[in-house]
């Protein structure tokens, strides 16, 4: 019979949760979810990423500003340019995991 797991305090649980149901909301966005699947693979020049994904002034702006502002991006500068990459590897974990799970496998 497996052993009873300590108990785990109700408080952390709940700022856990809440950290999590934070990062469900970011994702729960098409052009959010887009934009960090494709910065999962490095970072990205915002003209990079318009290019790349189709998403347009203001929205791909709009959208750039929510991830940063819930700290999911860094930036940095680069002479005139802003690259964007992901700012935590939990991220890079659930992006992996949804990538793995519900995008199209390449055919030859």
């Amino acid at each position: 019979m497996p052993e009873r797991s300590a108990s785990i305090d109700p408080q952390r649980l709940r700022a856990a949760a809440g950290d999590a149901a934070a990062l469900l909301k970011a994702l729960g966005n098409p052009e959010r979810l887009l934009l960090l699947c494709q910065m999962s693979q490095g970072e990205h020049s915002v003209g990079d990423l318009e290019a790349a994904l189709g998403i347009v002034q203001p929205t791909l702006s709009q959208q750039l500003g929510v991830l940063r502002r819930q700290g999911l991006v860094q930036t940095r500068r680069d002479g005139k340019k802003i690259f964007y990459g992901i700012a935590d590897a939990r991220l890079l974990t659930v992006l992996q995991t949804l990538y793995a799970l519900y995008c199209p496998k390449e055919t030859r």
